[in-house]
């Protein structure tokens, strides 16, 4: 056994979440790509069947309210807030991430008020947060501009009304200072919106605490929520009167089933609902989530770091000098749960790992991608993966 595989199971025997991996789908493959779909946990099929088989094809229509189907967006809602750092009563799930950004931002606009004619919108993000800002901007007569996160403070005015930042770059795994940047964003009087896709289950977030606006997310990386499980929408309690959504469905509305011709929102989170929810998807999630039952977020942050640290380390041990490049920052305060090695001829790097059991992902042009989930990752399949890359690069 090489010292670094000795290693591996040492802090393998010290893992206080290592139980946790009994509770997903999982065969003896590397999975490092929980970053883009999380595994299956094991819960979610028997609770799929039962929605199904019973809640539908029994009860039918009568589980909308003796399954708990019409209050479900709040329910799970309530479930996901404390893995990122809110109180009950601020999160809806429901539509996807796109849809949801749309909502946040031309909100974030809406409240921010008419004299405030500048978007400014992170440059290095997603593409879909990129385009929706755009589309955003030009539907409600404001500018935009793409800023990195590191200018935003030098970049806002008070003709910025809102900012829409990724908590977590996609690409690199660098993780930006949602603390600071929010305190900069409402001192300059605009709306914070965050995109927390790449975080949320990996770190600690701290929506309340740092007083975050508005913020959208996915639950099918480190929630497990499964492949286009529905997104959520957090809007933080004292502007939730003030949040006029550009998507008023019937769901939203102060009276649903009254069928009224003229719009009156509901009160709370609920206003972030639009039309019937996905409950297939969305009661599948709420099975996913049970897997964080008795976890702290600050053990799973504890532990990522560790992954994260140990995989660099075995890279540097195992990889031929100069092979691969890091783009993921060393200092923890900067690095999500993911590392990115830019690599001549990713792509295909990436198929030969594939094939050898060590699943991530490539972006291109050159980069490989690994993620790193905490609940069912340990540090003998860190080992593992660091190995084979070294063998497919040597």
């Amino acid at each position: 056994m090489s010292d670094l595989a000795f290693k591996a199971r040492e802090l393998d025997s010290g893992d206080p979440l290592a139980d946790k991996r009994a509770a997903f789908v999982l065969d003896e493959a590397v999975y490092l790509d929980g970053n883009s779909l999380g595994a299956l946990p094991a819960s979610v099929p028997g609770r799929v069947e039962d929605v199904v088989r019973r809640q539908w094809g029994e009860l039918r229509i009568r589980s909308w309210d003796e399954s708990g189907w019409w209050t479900a967006p709040e329910r799970i809602g309530d479930r996901i807030a404390p893995l990122v750092g809110a109180g009950a009563g601020q999160i809806v799930v429901g539509d996807s991430t796109s849809v949801n950004v749309f909502k946040a931002l031309v909100g974030a606009v809406r409240i921010a008020g008419d004299d405030r004619t500048e978007i400014l919108v992170d440059a290095t993000t997603f593409p879909t947060d990129g385009y929706i800002a755009g589309s955003a901007a030009r539907m409600t007569g404001r500018t935009l501009r793409p800023v990195t996160p590191a200018e935003v403070p030098g970049a806002l005015s008070d003709r910025t009304a809102a900012v829409l930042l990724n908590h977590v770059d996609y690409r690199t795994g660098r993780l930006h200072d949602l603390p600071a940047l929010t305190a900069a964003v409402r001192a300059a009087g605009a709306v914070a919106v965050w995109d927390l896709c790449h975080s949320a289950g990996a770190l600690p977030v701290g929506l309340d605490r740092h007083g975050v606006d508005l913020a959208v997310g996915c639950t099918y990386k480190y929630l497990n929520g499964g492949p286009g499980s529905p997104a959520y929408l957090y809007v933080r309690r004292d502007l939730q009167d003030r949040f006029d959504s550009p998507l008023p469905g019937w769901n939203s509305h102060a009276e649903p089933f009254g069928m009224r011709p003229g719009y009156e929102p509901a009160e709370g989170a609920v206003r972030g609902r639009v039309g019937t929810p996905d409950i297939l998807s969305m009661l599948a999630l709420e099975a996913a989530l049970e897997v964080w039952e008795g976890v702290s977020v600050e053990t799973v942050r504890a532990k990522s770091l560790a992954l994260t640290d140990f995989f660099l380390e075995c890279v540097a041990a195992y990889v031929p000098e100069g092979r691969v490049e890091s783009l993921t920052p060393v200092r923890h305060e900067e690095r999500g749960s993911q590392v990115a090695l830019r690599c001549e001829d990713a792509g295909d790097v990436m198929r030969r790992l594939v094939e050898r059991g060590v699943v991530g992902d490539f972006r291109r042009p050159d980069v490989l991608r690994f993620g790193f989930t905490p609940l069912y990752v340990g540090f003998a399949d860190v080992e593992r993966a660091a190995r084979v890359l070294g063998e497919t690069l040597g």
